[in-house]
């Protein structure tokens, strides 16, 4: 695999040298965050619950978009999947548990859908894809962060049974490919064939910490959500008896 020159939409990779100076000042990203924030909080209900997610999840957009790590995406594979991670397991279910609504469609097809999706942007050909111009970029971001939304809404307001399956399933399917990467016996991802050297990695190492990264914490945020609705049930039960 012959690499090439790879201008996404945080631009090209930083060095170690130069990292904390990659802010994105991009005034359609702060203006966006800002003007969705002061919106929710003028008719968001008086929820104290809701109205501290949706403000945790636009800080923790800023994070993602604007900070270094929007930069850093570009150097390192295993700094994307972090980026990815935090879109899809702490944005998303921070977005649901402000929203009141109900996402059309099952559990169990949100599951599907969202693996599908978080498969297929993290297929080598597809990734490299989505990093050919900002149209793609966002159409990558906005389909992850929308389907997990969907997911975590559904979540929410399904039965503790139906939750915890989902979040098992899920934690499966994200441990899976976390694994499939981990174990590749050769860097698959253009974009980061070169980058990785400053940072002391080669591609393969890079690649190989991005999928342990999917596969340990990534898979255990939903082992622990499931925990966690485990414990719901057994209090309840408790209490009733």
């Amino acid at each position: 695999m012959e690499p090439a020159i790879w201008t996404p939409y945080c631009g090209v990779a930083p060095g170690p040298g130069d990292l904390l100076a990659r802010w994105n000042f991009d005034p359609l990203v702060l203006l966006t965050l800002a003007a969705a924030t002061a919106a929710f909080l003028r008719w968001a209900p008086a929820d104290t619950a809701q109205r501290r997610c949706f403000p945790a999840a636009m800080a923790l957009c800023a994070v993602l978009f604007v900070s270094p790590l929007c930069a850093f995406t570009s150097a390192l594979f295993s700094a994307r999947v972090v980026h990815h991670l935090v879109l899809t397991a702490a944005v998303a279910p921070l977005l649901a548990w402000s929203w009141s609504g109900r996402a059309p469609g099952s559990l169990g097809t949100w599951v599907g859908l969202h693996a599908v999706i978080f498969w297929g942007w993290h297929s080598p050909p597809v990734y490299g894809w989505a990093l050919s111009s900002d149209a793609l970029y966002w159409l990558m971001q906005a389909t992850l962060l929308g389907s997990a939304f969907a997911l975590w809404s559904a979540v929410r307001r399904a039965t503790i049974a139906g939750a915890i399956a989902a979040l098992l399933g899920s934690m499966v399917l994200m441990g899976l490919l976390g694994a499939l990467i981990t174990f590749a016996g050769a860097p698959l991802y253009a974009p980061h064939l070169v980058a990785p050297i400053a940072w002391g990695f080669t591609p393969l190492e890079d690649q190989q910490l991005a999928g342990l990264i999917m596969w340990v914490p990534g898979g255990g945020i939903y082992l622990l959500a499931a925990l966690g609705m485990a414990g719901q049930w057994f209090a309840r039960e408790q209490a009733l008896a």
